[in-house]
């Protein structure tokens, strides 16, 4: 038999190493209702998340005055959120992309009337948050990453639209405009479905509970891996992300615990050359009981 050289072996280690990461992914986490979830800042130095989504614009759209909504974190209408623009930079520059989350599921009041409410909204979008410019920016000069489409309640009509819109802009400045979504599990979504048919979107992060016919339940992974299944065959997105309640009460259900998702439900998920990692809902939750931490060398 064949003496093998030490660099030989040296290059199949690093090619199986390559291999086995090669659908290694990260976690993304919503930030922003929750004003004792600690600062922006303090959620990117923690090392555990690799996207982070600042919620939300809960207002905008047919005629409404957009706004921001933080929680307790700051007033926009005092131009007290200007003071996390720093802190965005600094969580750019640890790699992590910082993205608008428009939209959301409590209270939020939001709809698009045409394509060109849609191209409307987009301009706002671009002028306040991200490459554009604008006098009144709520997070101050910081340019974000991208934003989130986590549309939960209306119809599905021109958020492609306003996808298409976006994503046009996408390197105007040098800088990528990063589209990503938030999807419930049943498929297809009914609020997002068009847009995400577009193709235009970089991560689809689906919320894999608050829907029984196709989330975990104790001890039987079968439904959420079908559905798994189905949204990575089917939408021409670049990534899927798990999308989790990251504690018991962050839900009404669809809570994994981090030992059954480690061993039984991301073996059977990272197959997926879609596989983008864990999307948890949210910072807050994630504090109680360091559900990220658990997870993240396994994602």
């Amino acid at each position: 038999m064949a003496s093998v050289s030490a660099a030989a072996l040296l290059s199949i280690a690093t090619l199986l190493l390559l291999a086995v990461g090669s659908n290694a992914g990260g976690i993304a986490i919503y930030w922003g209702q929750n004003g004792n979830e600690g600062t922006l800042a303090q959620s990117c130095a923690s090392g555990n998340y690799k996207f982070v989504n600042i919620a939300f614009l809960s207002s905008f759209g047919n005629g409404r005055t957009p706004t921001l909504n933080l929680a307790g974190h700051c007033d926009p209408s005092s131009n007290t959120c200007t003071k996390f623009s720093s802190q965005i930079k600094s969580c750019q520059a640890k790699g992590i992309k910082v993205i608008l989350s428009i939209g959301g599921g409590w209270g939020g009041q939001y709809s698009l009337a045409s394509s060109e409410d849609a191209r409307q909204v987009g301009a706002y979008l671009w002028n306040n948050f991200l490459g554009g410019h604008s006098t009144s920016r709520p997070l101050g000069d910081a340019v974000l990453d991208g934003v989130d489409f986590d549309i939960e309640g209306g119809n599905d009509q021109y958020w492609d639209d306003l996808a298409r819109y976006l994503s046009a802009h996408s390197n105007k400045g040098g800088k990528k405009v990063y589209l990503t979504a938030a999807p419930q599990c049943p498929f297809p979504d009914a609020n997002v479905g068009n847009a995400l048919n577009t193709g235009l979107f970089d991560n689809v992060w689906v919320q894999f509970y608050n829907n029984p016919p196709c989330q975990y339940t104790s001890g039987n992974v079968t439904n959420l891996e079908d559905a798994w299944k189905q949204w990575t065959s089917a939408i021409p997105a670049q990534q899927v992300f798990l999308g989790l309640p990251a504690a018991p009460e962050a839900a009404g259900s669809g809570f994994i615990p981090a030992a059954a998702l480690t061993s039984t439900v991301l073996p059977g998920i990272k197959t997926s050359d879609k596989h983008g990692g864990v999307m948890l809902w949210s910072k807050c939750y994630d504090d109680l009981d360091g559900y990220s931490s658990s997870i993240k060398n396994h994602v």
